[in-house]
């Protein structure tokens, strides 16, 4: 009888190691974890395959409702076919995929070592058309400003959006298990095209996705993921926001959306955000998907329904919650409502790319063995030991220190007829483009020469600060026509002189935004008092 008992204490015993071997209700990041290759495989497809689906759930709702939910009410449609369609005739909307490939495509070819000027000039050379920090980042570039300094806020005024952000999965899902990896490629590659709290969506999502692979507690992955942000940024306050209010309303994802629009919604730098409801900034864009994650509770279709719902950016944001409840639940157990869509494009290249979904899995796949393996973990048959890693956070950083808009006053004017231009502030971004034609206020018509660059002497109260080439090739574009930041605080002039004006070409003015060192709210008061 007693060898019996023993038998079944030694049953008991086996059962309960092998049970806590794949324990995903940690309280801390276990020390190491041992996943199969199929498994492994098996997630890396689903965050690809969840992105994918995700875009393409949130693409038809993309900025139609900024500042506002979607209402329950708005049916957002899944007809047969429909990735195929996007594929077939809006392959732009993937560019959070084919954005990613492009990074995965350089680590294919060079190494997971590759040089960020590699990277770079892939990013920058690319045939896809780009907005907002990334383009202005591709601008630097083409420019002869390499990273970081492409992504700097002094130099890049879209540095909080959302670009990176919607671009760092990659960097989770080659990292697995390894938040700590995760940031240090995305160090490399988002100072390409963001800084400081664009640079911490990007560094998040993709520290949220490398413990998917390890954990499937929702809470505990993004808490510990949280980790990796300084806490004295306003992303790690919003993010941690997020999560006490999920606490506090944990069956109404809705008036945690109403208290962080309240607290969290002002955007200081894009200057296509600033004075009104668009808002692409990476800190409510990730609050938005941190909704999603936190209230759909490990429902595919719920987590992201909510995060679509949320509005704005609404095909990025569940896109990323998408592709990583993905990397949780696994390709082979996402629903097959969402995945008979997605078989038929499997084999298809995205757009710009000679990388199908089918390929980016295997590819993601070795360099997620290659990093694996560099950083201590064991490949022993069938099996995959990862080091894990305790999350540390990265360095501190602050766009737009000190800089308050007070100002967006409507400028409609060729350069020809600018003359001065008189602010008090200390800052200053000018917006506009070049175009053919009259370049009136609805003036889109095609540039007679895309290869034309007008060169643009800027003079600030006679001094003359730069000049601006301004390429009429909307690919190669400049975002905004001047900014100019840490201006003392006082009355400024600025002048214009086009230096190789040509026939048919126009150099249009639209808005200017002014800064000021301290909020409207406190110049208003005391020039009422």
């Amino acid at each position: 009888m007693k060898k019996i008992m023993s038998l079944f204490a030694l049953v008991a015993i086996i059962l309960l190691a092998q049970s806590c071997s794949n324990n995903t209700a940690y309280s801390s990041i276990p020390k190491t974890y041992t996943i199969t290759k199929a498994q492994l495989l098996d997630k890396i497809k689903g965050g690809w395959a969840g992105q994918t689906i995700g875009c393409t759930y949130g693409g038809p709702t993309e900025f139609r409702y900024n500042g506002t939910m979607i209402q329950d009410y708005i049916p957002i449609n899944w007809p047969d076919g429909y990735i195929k369609h996007w594929y077939e005739h809006t392959p732009g909307l993937y560019d959070d995929i084919y954005m990613d490939l492009t990074f995965v495509d350089v680590f294919e070819r060079l190494g997971i070592d590759a040089p960020v000027d590699s990277l770079a000039m892939a990013f920058a050379t690319a045939g896809y058309t780009l907005w907002h920090a990334n383009q202005s980042a591709r601008y630097n570039i083409l420019n002869g400003i390499m990273p970081p300094q492409s992504g700097h806020w002094l130099n890049n005024p879209h540095a909080d959006d959302i670009d990176y952000q919607i671009e760092a999965d990659y960097a989770g899902i080659m990292s697995p298990g390894m938040p700590n990896t995760a940031s240090e490629i995305s160090d490399k590659v988002g100072h390409i095209m963001n800084y400081g709290d664009g640079w911490y969506g990007g560094v998040y999502v993709g520290a949220i996705y490398t413990l998917a692979f390890i954990s499937d507690d929702i809470e505990f992955i993004v808490t510990e993921a949280l980790k990796t942000i300084p806490e004295q940024s306003t992303y790690y306050r919003c993010m941690n926001d997020i999560i006490k209010w999920h606490k506090q309303f944990p069956d109404d994802w809705k008036r945690t959306w109403f208290e962080c629009e309240k607290k969290w919604s002002s955007d200081i730098g894009c200057p296509d955000g600033v004075f009104v409801p668009f808002n692409i900034d990476a800190v409510i864009n990730s609050a938005y998907i941190l909704i999603g994650l936190l209230y759909g509770e490990g429902d595919f279709y719920k987590t992201m329904d909510i995060a679509t719902r949320c509005g704005q950016d609404s095909d990025c944001n569940p896109a990323s919650v998408a592709g990583i409840l993905g990397v949780i639940l696994g390709y082979s157990n996402i629903p097959e409502y969402w995945m008979k869509n997605l078989y038929e494009v499997e084999d298809m290249n995205f757009a710009y790319t000679n990388i199908s979904l089918n390929k980016a899995y295997q590819m993601s796949f070795d360099q997620a063995i290659q990093i694996i393996k560099r950083e201590g973990g064991k490949i022993e048959g069938e099996n995959v030991t990862i080091v894990c890693q305790q999350p540390v956070p990265v360095k501190y950083e602050k766009s737009f220190d000190g800089l308050y808009p007070v100002e967006s006053r409507e400028f409609r004017k060729r350069i020809t007829d600018v003359g001065e231009f008189t602010f008090v502030g200390t800052g200053v971004v000018f917006k506009g483009n070049v175009s053919s034609g009259s370049g009136g206020r609805n003036n889109n018509a095609p540039v007679r020469n895309a290869n034309y660059v007008a060169k643009v002497s800027v003079s600030i109260d006679g001094k003359e600060v730069e000049t601006v080439n301004l390429p009429a090739d909307y690919r190669t574009r400049r975002n905004e026509i001047f900014w100019k930041y840490q201006l003392s605080d006082q009355a400024h002039t600025v002048t214009f002189e086009w230096l190789n004006p040509e026939d048919g070409i126009s150099v249009n003015f639209r808005d200017v935004i002014i800064y000021s060192d301290e909020p409207y709210s406190n110049n208003h008061k005391s020039n009422k008092n």
